[in-house]
């Protein structure tokens, strides 16, 4: 006997413009090229990394790319720091930007602010592909922190300028700008977190509410499937985080069950369809 199991995909899960656009990019010139350098994971999630690799993406990193010249490569929607433009060009290499337009506007801003000899203090995961780019437009004095614990840690000046990663949750980081400007320091705190993003803590709240069990699906690396799985698990505690099919466990289910589908910005239709078609056939 089937579980009969009732299965709906979120309409607002899925692909980010920014994500899409690296994407399309990739894809358009494979279809007339064999290969494409990228420059990291195209988007944090294995299973798409292994769909474009297998048509001719070729994933490196800072190291090799110091090795290449004279070839084409793909940089990705979480943007670059300054040095990898000039080695580019110091090795005859052609850069396909595909860096979001959300982060190129912080990055801006970034640089702006630290040309201005503002310090610059960034809400972030370290190591983050983004943050790196980011920190790298004040040549690395920006102070990086993933929460106020590492903060007091560290001798901070009297008066800083605040950003956030673009994926970061939004609640979190105004949490942070308050307790910073309880504790006395002069803060101009920007709010660069983008509203794609945003949005959909506000989507996923209602969209979770309506179902017995609720499948997260997103890659590991995913800063943004992080956050978005913890909205997930507040308003529906039978959440589950999966990165692909072979994850899922007969036991979460019971007949009947209404199943919702959810996923990060990061995370590709057609696993989530993929993750239906095996939720239908149980």
């Amino acid at each position: 006997m089937g579980y009969n199991l009732n299965v709906t995909i979120d309409k607002s899960s899925g692909f980010c413009f920014g994500v899409v656009y690296a994407i399309d990019m990739a894809e358009d010139i494979l279809d007339n090229e064999e290969y494409l350098y990228c420059l990291g994971d195209i988007v944090h999630n294995d299973e798409e990394v292994e769909r474009l690799k297998a048509k001719g993406l070729r994933i490196i990193d800072h190291e090799q790319l110091h090795q290449l010249s004279n070839e084409k490569v793909l940089i990705r929607a979480h943007g670059e720091a300054p040095s990898t433009y000039e080695l580019a060009l110091n090795n005859n290499l052609t850069l396909i930007d595909a860096s979001c337009p959300v982060v190129l506007k912080l990055q801006n801003r970034i640089k702006n602010s630290h040309d201005d000899d503002e310090q610059i203090l960034i809400f972030g995961k370290h190591g983050h592909a983004e943050v790196i780019g980011l920190q790298g437009q004040t040549n690395g004095k920006a102070i990086v922190f993933q929460d106020l614990a590492e903060l007091d840690e560290m001798k901070l000046p009297n008066k800083f300028t605040l950003y956030s990663q673009t994926t970061k949750s939004t609640d979190k980081f105004y949490q942070i700008k308050d307790e910073l400007l309880s504790r006395g320091y002069d803060v101009k705190a920007n709010d660069t977190i983008c509203r794609q993003v945003s949005n959909r803590y506000e989507e996923l709240e209602k969209f979770v509410a309506d179902f017995d069990k609720i499948i997260f699906v997103s890659g590991k690396k995913s800063s943004n499937g992080k956050v978005l799985y913890d909205v997930c698990k507040k308003y529906n505690t039978n959440s589950y985080f999966i990165s692909n099919v072979e994850e899922l466990d007969k036991n979460w289910f019971a007949p009947n069950d209404k199943i919702g589908i959810c996923g990060a910005t990061s995370t590709p239709m057609w696993l989530m369809e993929k993750v239906k078609l095996e939720l239908e056939s149980l």
